[in-house]
C-alpha cells in the first residue's frame, strides 16, 4: 500500500518541479527576447528626424541636407540617397549621384547624417526655379517634409548623394 501512495506523491512533486522549470524557462526566454529587442536600433522614419539645408559652393554649388534624430530617438539611415524633389513633376525628383550603397549611419543625440543635393547637373541655362525641397527618408514618401532653401534653385536633372556620416563625403560631383 505504501508504494501505491508514494507513487502519486512522487508524480505530483515531479510535475510541480517540471512546471516551475517550464515557467522559469519561459520567463527567461521572454526576458532575453525583450532585452535583445531593446538593444536593436530601428530604421529612421522621416518623423524621427529634424532637417537643415545649407548652401555650399564646392563642386559648382549644392545643398547640404543635415539630418539629426529628434530628442530621445535612436535610429539608422541606410546608405542610400534620400527621396527628394523640388516640385511635384517627375523631372524635379532627385536621382542617385552614387552607384553603390554607403555605410549605414546611426543617429542619436548630436550625431548627424549628411546628403548633398545638386539641383542642376546640366551645363546650360535651362531649368525651373524652386524655393523648396520636399524630402523624406526613402520608403517613407507619404510623410515628406518641405524645407525652405537658403536661395532659389534652378533645377534641371537634380541628383543626391547617399546619407553619410561625414559631410565631406556628401559632395555631389557632377559627372
Amino acid at each position: 500500500m505504501r508504494s501505491r501512495l508514494a507513487a502519486p506523491s512522487a508524480r505530483l512533486a515531479l510535475a510541480a518541479v517540471a512546471a516551475v522549470a517550464v515557467t522559469a524557462a519561459a520567463a527567461g526566454t521572454a526576458t532575453a527576447t525583450a532585452d535583445s529587442r531593446s538593444a536593436t536600433v530601428r530604421a529612421c522614419a522621416t518623423k524621427d528626424l529634424s532637417f537643415k539645408v545649407s548652401l555650399k559652393t564646392q563642386a559648382g554649388g549644392y545643398y547640404l541636407v543635415t539630418a539629426k534624430a529628434k530628442s530621445g530617438v535612436t535610429c539608422y539611415l541606410e546608405g542610400v540617397f534620400p527621396s527628394a524633389s523640388f516640385g511635384s513633376s517627375a523631372d524635379t525628383e532627385v536621382a542617385p549621384a552614387e552607384h553603390a550603397v554607403s555605410d549605414r549611419v546611426t543617429l542619436s543625440g548630436s550625431t548627424a547624417a549628411y546628403a548633398g543635393v545638386n539641383p542642376k547637373t546640366t551645363n546650360d541655362d535651362f531649368g525651373k526655379e524652386f524655393d523648396f525641397l520636399h524630402l523624406s527618408v526613402a520608403g517613407d514618401e507619404t510623410n515628406a517634409v518641405t524645407l525652405t532653401l537658403p536661395e532659389t534653385a534652378k533645377v534641371d536633372r537634380p541628383v543626391a548623394t547617399n546619407w553619410h556620416s561625414d559631410p565631406a563625403d556628401a559632395v555631389p560631383f557632377a559627372n
